[in-house]
């Protein structure tokens, strides 16, 4: 049981624990003594092995904390069993040594360069050589849809060699803890430079402690929280921001045969069903080229089909009654809309709303309310799907394609310059590989600092 496990950080000793800023002060300065100590100068290869090691364990059914992740009502995570079950191996999977890294080199160009002076043939040719150092102490302020972005900060902030203090949003917890505990498991010393702790948003007596403390502030949540947090940094504070960005998945003419049609479908079932469409780079809608061999129609229904047997191999679980309010409110609009048009189409889960597709003729980019809850829309070409999805344009995070490859080259250099940060295969779109540049920023590059050393 989680009340078992021992208080090593703050966040296992809440809500019985009172917060003060004098408490958060003393715990950054202890993690800040705890890394000079223990991390700084532990060697990069090291530290690719252990979370390797580590991610593996998180994979296997017989590991105590997956277990006890697994076993855990839906109220401590949001998702029912097999879901979460399915996230967590599509996310640890992905963690492996030489994903890491490549990672490391993608970003800093080579790994030893964490440990000591190293150069490139181009810095050699000019008799230099360059390290690279994380900052002393990483502020993470997260947000409380999904596990996975606040695990994966913590990993990038220990190929760092930082110092790390998250900042848990209220009720999301529950998996960072039983993460941060499986480190401090493997590796104590490690796990004494984390550091988690939670308390409402807003509390600025708590964050003003913290952000004194840091030298970086990574956040996540809403554009307007984003610019209130950057607002109250002292000066010469690094701040990496992630706000609020949609996604949707975009399916040529051609790739719509009968004998493609079908895996498509069942593909886009499962970017719709991941983690319940909650994060950024879920699909809240998917337009589809007229004039396939399968009708966009046709392609709705099949979609609505894989949904269903998704969810009984991975039901969606309980969700809040205002999400199910929405989800009710939603459906009755587009009945009455069904009713009275000859253009929309919906197909839904009886009894509950467990699961929602909707067909409309009218392309205009529409927001789903979620919790599988899939928009379908047809449009005549690439182009004018550009143009009636201009709303969303700048805050696109992943787009989904499915074209003929001379067509998919064509459209991602046109996507590239629309603003989307990542293009990925239907399928994969929840499913990021370990050097995906979220946001289009570099994952390490932003965290690092440079010394050039010319002999």
């Amino acid at each position: 049981m989680m009340d078992d496990l021992p208080n090593y950080f703050l966040l296992d000793t809440q809500p019985e624990a009172q917060l003060t800023p004098g408490i958060i002060t003393e715990a950054c300065r202890q993690l800040k003594r705890n890394r000079v100590q223990y991390l700084r100068d532990m060697p990069t290869e090291h530290v690719v092995t252990l979370i390797a090691r580590i991610a593996d364990n998180w994979r296997d059914d017989l590991f105590p904390f997956r277990k006890l992740a697994l076993n855990s009502s839906q109220d401590e995570t949001g998702f029912s069993k097999p879901t979460l079950a399915r996230g967590l191996d599509q996310f640890f999977g992905r963690i492996t040594e030489e994903s890491l890294h490549n990672l490391i080199a993608q970003d800093l160009g080579d790994p030893r360069r964490l440990d000591g002076p190293l150069g490139t043939p181009e810095e050699r040719a000019e008799n230099r050589t360059a390290m690279v150092r994380g900052p002393e102490l990483i502020g993470h302020i997260t947000a409380g849809n999904l596990p996975c972005p606040t695990l994966m900060s913590i990993i990038h902030g220990l190929l760092v060699g930082s110092a790390q203090f998250v900042k848990c949003a209220k009720g999301a917890g529950f998996i960072p803890r039983l993460f941060a505990h499986s480190l401090y498991d493997a590796h104590s010393k490690l796990g004494a430079c984390l550091e988690l702790a939670m308390w409402p948003g807003g509390e600025h007596p708590l964050e003003a402690a913290l952000f004194d403390e840091t030298d970086c502030v990574m956040a996540m949540g809403r554009d307007e929280t984003l610019v209130q947090i950057r607002s109250r940094l002292p000066e010469g504070t690094r701040f990496l921001g992630h706000g609020h960005r949609v996604s949707f998945g975009y399916i040529h003419r051609d790739m719509l045969s009968r004998a493609m049609a079908r895996d498509l479908a069942k593909k886009a079932a499962q970017d719709v069903a991941t983690w319940n469409q909650l994060g950024c780079l879920s699909p809240q809608l998917f337009y589809l080229e007229r004039n396939g061999a399968i009708r966009p129609e046709m392609f709705a229904e099949m979609l609505a089909e894989e949904i269903d047997i998704l969810e009984q191999e991975e039901p969606r679980g309980d969700i809040s009654m205002e999400d199910a309010a929405a989800i009710s409110h939603r459906r009755d609009f587009y009945e009455l809309r069904a009713a009275n048009t000859g253009d929309v189409r919906q197909w839904k889960s009886e009894g509950c709303t467990s699961w929602t597709v909707v067909f409309e003729e009218e392309p205009l980019f529409a927001s789903s309310c979620l919790n599988r809850f899939i928009h379908i829309k047809s449009v005549n070409d690439f182009d004018e799907m550009l143009r009636v999805a201009e709303m969303v344009r700048g805050q696109v995070s992943t787009v989904g394609l499915a074209a003929p490859k001379n067509d998919a080259e064509e459209m991602v250099k046109a996507f590239a310059h629309w603003g989307v940060t990542r293009v990925c295969p239907i399928g994969q779109m929840q499913n990021p590989p370990m050097g995906w540049r979220h946001d289009g920023r570099p994952t390490l590059g932003d965290l690092v600092t440079w010394t050039d050393w010319e002999q």
